[in-house]
């Protein structure tokens, strides 16, 4: 079987939301356009606000502490707004640019925060990609891996559950996990494997639900004695890819 890009996922608001496109049109050394454009800082961030650079995902509100955030959709209007929704929650069309916005958008968030962790305070748009690392990088996952751990462990998985960005289906289970310094080409474009994703207690929460449902670290570990899913990359050739594209190791 070819492998081809099955899914491209971006996430406009960091830990707030995930939204699935046909297509996307990537750039040498940058992420994924619009993903992690902005975040909502904590009142116990160690900046001020406005941010004007990266700073660290313990600044922001995360899905980490919260994982009824998990559940968040969004979707990005033609008018450039962000539609949010939530199984529990009435939906939010929000500019996040706009103060009267940013005060919904963390009065929506609320019920799903909780009243015993540091209160959103503001939201930041620094004009750098707010991913967990500075450098910018995108994130490259395998459909058949996701299916041989739901397998394994008897929950559906969803991908949204791992907020990754380029989800390939095609490759044999596991083997993305020999690809560091390969390069991969997608459509136009060209990327640089640079490094396993290590991952957190987010990817405990079900994103159709935002409850936690295993203990996926856990489960990981059972596998392979690690606690990596996917791989992060750099694009090395810029170029517009879709889904449907052949995915080409180089």
């Amino acid at each position: 079987m070819t492998a081809e890009l099955a899914h491209i996922f971006r996430h406009p608001i960091k830990s707030i939301g995930y939204e699935e496109i046909r297509t996307a049109s990537l750039s040498e050394g940058r992420v994924l356009p619009f993903d992690r454009v902005w975040a909502v800082s904590t009142a116990q961030a160690k900046f001020e606000s406005p941010l004007r650079d990266w700073a660290s995902k313990m600044n922001f509100v995360r899905g980490v502490a919260a994982m009824g955030l998990a559940a968040v959709t969004a979707r990005v209007r033609e008018d450039g707004r962000i539609e949010l929704t939530h199984p529990d929650l009435a939906a939010l069309c929000i500019d996040p640019d706009l103060p009267a916005d940013q005060a919904a958008l963390m009065r929506w968030i609320a019920p799903l925060w909780g009243p015993d962790l540091p209160a959103p305070r503001a939201v930041e748009r620094p004009g750098t990609a707010l991913t967990d690392q500075r450098e910018r990088r995108l994130s490259i996952l395998s459909m058949a891996s996701l299916a041989d751990l739901a397998e394994r462990t008897g929950i559906p998985m969803a991908p949204a559950r791992f907020r990754g960005n380029l989800w390939v289906s095609g490759w044999a289970p596991w083997a993305e996990r020999d690809l560091t310094g390969r390069r991969l080409r997608i459509g136009a474009a060209e990327i640089e494997i640079v490094e396993p994703i290590g991952r957190c207690r987010a990817t405990h929460a079900n994103p159709e639900t935002g409850r936690e449902d295993l203990d996926m670290l856990a489960a990981l570990r059972a596998i392979h004695g690690d606690q990596t899913f996917g791989q992060f990359g750099i694009v090395t050739r810029a170029g517009a890819i879709a889904r449907g594209d052949a995915v080409e190791i180089l």
